[in-house]
């Protein structure tokens, strides 16, 4: 008989611990930390998440932040909204969501979860709270998740709601448009602040002035004799053309050519004996001659399916096994010869990013592999019109020289650019974009 109100104090004892917990917490990210994980003493789940609108996702159990860029965030971020028209804690599975959501259910959750609405004061809903686990919910654990939704709902609307400044105006004793006219003041003083316009686009390190190696005629490439990025002198071998055709053609002129030879042989001797071989020699002569500019011709074709480097470098292009067994045609670029110590960088600007841009703006790369030390570089040159790039985007080709030998990175690395324009006031810069999208849809 004692069992059971011995259970409902322990419950008691927990919510009430609970609840002082979020009380006192600091922060939003902490209160939403305490909810996602410490709720496991009153109901058994394997995940939770917490969603508001607005925010997305801002918690996950077992994190201390979550990974914005993380597959299953992303996953998260996109079926949370479907659920936002609950507004009592709703037991729900895959089979609630779109195919195309439901689809990965079972890769990012257990089999069973409640979505528990996190409302105000006057019931709209504004968060959720998700708690999945293996087993099916239980009616009876329903009105407990309500209860918890509700105080951290309240929690959770406290921190959103705090700002600073906010809480000194409200203990300041001045009068109330003093105060907003200083701020106003103070917001406008600051929006006229003079700031380097600026724009990010990807961008890689490319060769600088890089020879060009292009297939010496058409044909199948045979074999591969280098690696990428290899280093190569000059002289050494890159690639070779298949030779079966040429070896064919080169046998079948080199016969010619011999029997072009023993007729104008025959001629010659007939020649010291009558008239009729003298009118013979010059024709024959002439074939004999032909024949041996095919025959030259042939052995400078077979020569010639031999690729060869010009000049020392690295040896820029794809995967040998891309190429090998590849029909090209006459003067196809194959491969790039680069000088390692002469690269420069490579940018893609979007249309949409566009700015003013002269000779000498500075640059910065942040290397995807190195981004905590940026690589300063001098634009030199932009494209006056904007072309397809990879991806499909569209945009202009912009190229930056390294500032020092030194700072010069391996050619082939990407990461991101920011290029910097001329100064223009804070508020220009915070709304160029919507000003610009404003105007292209009202059309002033």
């Amino acid at each position: 008989m004692s069992a059971e109100p011995s259970n409902q104090a322990l419950v008691l004892s927990i919510v009430l611990q609970l609840q002082q917990r979020i009380r006192t917490s600091k922060s939003l990210d902490e209160a939403a930390f305490i909810a996602v994980n410490e709720t496991k003493h009153l109901l058994q789940y394997r995940q939770a998440a917490i969603w508001l609108e607005g925010k997305g996702v801002i918690a996950l159990s077992g994190l201390p932040l979550p990974d914005r860029n993380s597959p299953y965030l992303m996953w998260l971020s996109h079926v949370f909204p479907k659920w936002r028209n609950c507004t009592v804690p709703t037991p729900v599975d895959g089979a609630s969501l779109p195919p195309d959501s439901a689809a990965d259910w079972q890769h990012w959750l257990p089999a069973s979860a409640l979505v528990v609405p996190l409302t105000r004061a006057d019931g709209a809903v504004f968060g959720l709270l998700l708690l999945a686990r293996d087993e099916a919910w239980h009616e009876a654990e329903l009105p407990l998740a309500a209860e918890l939704g509700a105080m951290f709902g309240h929690a959770l609307l406290l921190h959103l709601l705090q700002h600073p400044l906010l809480d000194r105006l409200r203990m300041s004793r001045k009068p109330s448009w003093v105060l907003w006219g200083a701020g106003a003041a103070l917001a406008v003083c600051a929006l006229m602040l003079p700031v380097h316009l600026s724009v990010l686009a990807p961008a890689e390190v490319s060769a600088k002035d890089p020879f060009l190696v292009r297939a010496p005629q058409d044909g199948v490439i045979e074999h591969f004799f280098v690696r990428a990025n290899q280093p190569v002198k000059a002289g050494e071998l890159l690639f070779s053309m298949d030779k079966t055709n040429l070896r064919s053609r080169l046998g079948a002129v080199q016969k010619s050519y011999e029997v072009a030879a023993e007729e104008y042989r025959q001629a010659a001797v007939l020649a010291l004996q009558d008239d009729r071989g003298k009118t013979e020699m010059t024709p024959r002569r002439g074939r004999m001659e032909e024949r041996a500019a095919e025959l030259s011709g042939a052995s400078k074709l077979l020569k010639r399916s031999e690729v060869a480097s010009p000049r020392d470098g690295i040896a820029i292009f794809s995967d040998p096994t891309d190429w090998i067994g590849k029909g090209v045609s006459i003067g196809e670029k194959v491969l790039l010869i680069a000088d390692p110590g002469k690269a420069e960088m490579l940018i893609r600007l979007p249309v949409a990013d566009a700015i003013a841009l002269d000779p000498g703006t500075r640059v910065v790369l942040y290397l995807t592999n190195d981004p905590q030390h940026p690589r300063e570089a001098t634009l030199t040159s932009a494209a006056f019109r904007a072309e397809v790039m990879p991806g499909g985007t569209v945009g202009y080709r912009i190229r930056a020289d390294f500032k020092g030998t030194e700072q010069v990175p391996r050619i082939g690395l990407s990461g991101v650019a920011k290029i910097y324009g001329k100064k223009v006031p804070l508020a220009y810069a915070l709304f160029r974009r919507p000003l610009t999208a404003l105007r292209q849809r009202l059309g002033w």
